[in-house]
C-alpha cells in the first residue's frame, strides 16, 4: 500500500487543492455522523475518480489518473464503515508491488476504472471508457478485468445503461479503426447476448448514449481522435473539429447498423443525458450540451460550458428541435433510475461556477445541486458554499413503489 504525498506545487488543477490525489487506503468503521442519516438508506455509497500514484507526469491530464472507489456502507441509520481502494489495473499492480489481478481478453488500452461504478448480474463494476470494466467485492477490492464472455474489442462507453423493466445492460464503446463504435446487449445474467458493428464517420469521442423503451440515441459529434496530438504525445489526443458532420443516430434496441436512421445536428458535443423517452415516433433527450470541447488547449476537455436542453429527435422527418432548459452551467445529469428510457418529470444536475475553464478555477471554486421540474418548468438551486466541489449526484427512492420525487 502506498502512503504517497501529493506535491502541492503541481502545476495541473488535478493534482494540488480539492482535486489532489488520495496517498493512502484506509479502512474506518463506525463513523461519527454529523445531523442524521435516514434510517431506510441502507447500501454501499460509492464512487470513482481519477487518483494517481506517483510519479505525476509533467502533462498529467485529468482523464489520466488512476481509479481509486471511495466507499460508505450505511444502515440503520448509521455509516458503519468507510473504505478507500485503488483499482488494481496493471500500472496499480505494479506500482504497489503486488501481483495482477486476472485480466480477459478485450479493451484498447488497459484503463484504471476511474470513471463510473455500476452494478450488474451482482458485480460492481469500475468502468473507464475503451477499456474493460473492473470487477470489485463488496468490500471495494478488486476481482478481475471482464468481459463477460466476450468479445469486447473496445471494452465499454463511461455509461452503461439499465433497462428497469428486463434488467438488460446495454452499452457502446468507440475505438480508432472502422467500424469506430461497437453495441453491446448484456442479459440480466451477465453474459453478452448481443453485439453490432456500428460505423461512424471517424473516430470519435462518444461517451454516454441515449435511451429510451425502444430505441437508443448515438452520438456522432465533433470531438475528433488526432493522430497528431497522439504522436506529440497528447495524454487525451481528441481535438474540436467544427467541420465534422455532426449528427445523432437513432437505432432500435438490439438493432444493427442497417437500422440506424442519422439526423443531423449543429456542431455541439454532449458527454451526458438525463433521460430520454419515446413519443410516438419522435424521441425526446433531456441532455447537457456543450457549443464545443476540445477546442483550445490539449487539456481543455470543455471548451465551453454545457447547459441543459430538450432535443426533440424526429427520425422521419430527419430534424431536431432544440429548447433550453436551463442555460446555467451544468453537467453530470441523473434522475429516477425506475424512470431510465420513460417519460420523466424531474431531474438534477451539477451545477459549476467555472465549467468552461477548471483549470482555471481562481480563488473560489464552488459548485450547486439543480433540481429540475421539466413539466412545470422550475428549478430549485442548493449551494455547497466556496471551496466545496462536489461531484454527480444519485437519487435514491424512498420505496420501490415510491413516487418519482420522494427519496433522497
Amino acid at each position: 500500500m502506498s502512503t504517497a504525498t501529493p506535491d502541492p506545487s503541481a502545476q495541473s488543477i488535478f493534482l494540488r487543492g480539492n482535486f489532489g490525489p488520495v496517498g493512502t487506503e484506509h479502512t474506518v468503521g463506525d463513523l461519527e455522523v454529523t445531523g442524521a442519516v435516514p434510517p431506510d438508506l441502507s447500501g454501499r455509497y460509492v464512487r470513482t475518480g481519477p487518483n494517481p500514484l506517483p510519479p505525476y507526469p509533467a502533462n498529467y491530464h485529468w482523464f489520466q489518473g488512476h481509479g481509486m472507489v471511495h466507499g460508505v456502507r450505511l444502515e440503520g441509520g448509521g455509516a458503519r464503515w468507510y473504505r478507500n481502494r485503488w483499482v488494481r489495473s496493471p500500472a496499480v499492480s505494479e506500482a504497489l508491488s503486488e501481483p495482477p489481478i486476472p485480466r480477459d481478453a478485450g479493451g484498447w488500452y488497459d484503463g484504471g476504472g476511474n470513471t463510473s461504478v455500476v452494478h450488474h448480474a451482482g458485480r460492481m463494476l469500475a468502468i473507464t471508457e475503451g477499456s474493460l470494466p473492473y470487477e470489485l467485492t463488496a468490500e471495494l477490492e478488486s476481482v478481475a478485468a471482464v468481459n463477460f464472455g466476450g468479445p469486447l474489442p473496445g471494452g465499454f462507453n463511461a455509461h452503461p445503461k439499465f433497462d428497469p423493466a428486463t434488467g438488460e445492460m446495454h452499452v457502446v464503446s468507440y475505438g480508432f479503426t472502422p467500424p469506430f463504435l461497437h453495441y453491446h446487449v448484456l442479459e440480466p445474467g451477465g453474459r453478452i447476448a448481443h453485439t453490432a458493428a456500428i460505423d461512424l464517420g471517424g473516430p470519435v469521442m462518444v461517451h454516454d448514449l441515449g435511451f429510451t423503451a425502444t430505441r437508443l440515441v448515438l452520438f456522432d459529434l465533433p470531438v475528433v481522435f488526432s493522430l497528431e496530438q497522439a504522436m506529440a504525445g497528447q495524454p487525451i489526443p481528441f481535438a474540436w473539429q467544427p467541420d465534422y458532420h455532426a449528427r445523432v443516430g437513432v437505432m432500435p434496441r438490439w438493432g444493427t447498423n442497417a437500422d440506424v436512421t442519422w439526423v443531423d445536428v449543429e456542431p455541439c458535443f454532449v458527454y451526458h443525458p438525463l433521460n430520454a423517452y419515446d413519443d410516438g415516433e419522435r424521441i425526446v433527450l433531456d441532455v447537457c450540451v456543450q457549443a464545443e470541447a476540445f477546442s483550445g488547449a490539449p487539456d481543455d476537455f470543455i471548451g465551453s460550458a454545457p447547459s441543459l436542453e430538450r432535443w426533440i429527435i424526429d427520425p422521419v422527418a430527419g430534424r431536431v428541435a432544440i429548447e433550453t432548459l436551463d442555460e446555467r452551467p451544468q453537467d453530470f445529469p441523473r434522475g429516477d433510475e425506475r424512470l431510465t428510457g420513460l417519460p420523466h418529470r424531474y431531474g438534477y444536475t451539477l451545477g459549476e461556477n467555472a465549467f468552461a475553464s477548471l483549470g482555471g478555477l481562481g480563488d473560489d471554486p464552488r459548485t450547486f445541486l439543480y433540481k429540475h421540474d421539466v413539466v412545470a418548468g422550475t428549478h430549485v438551486e442548493h449551494g455547497f458554499g466556496p471551496g466545496r466541489i462536489a461531484s454527480e449526484f444519485v437519487f435514491v427512492p424512498a420505496a420501490d413503489d415510491a413516487g418519482e420525487d420522494e427519496g433522497h
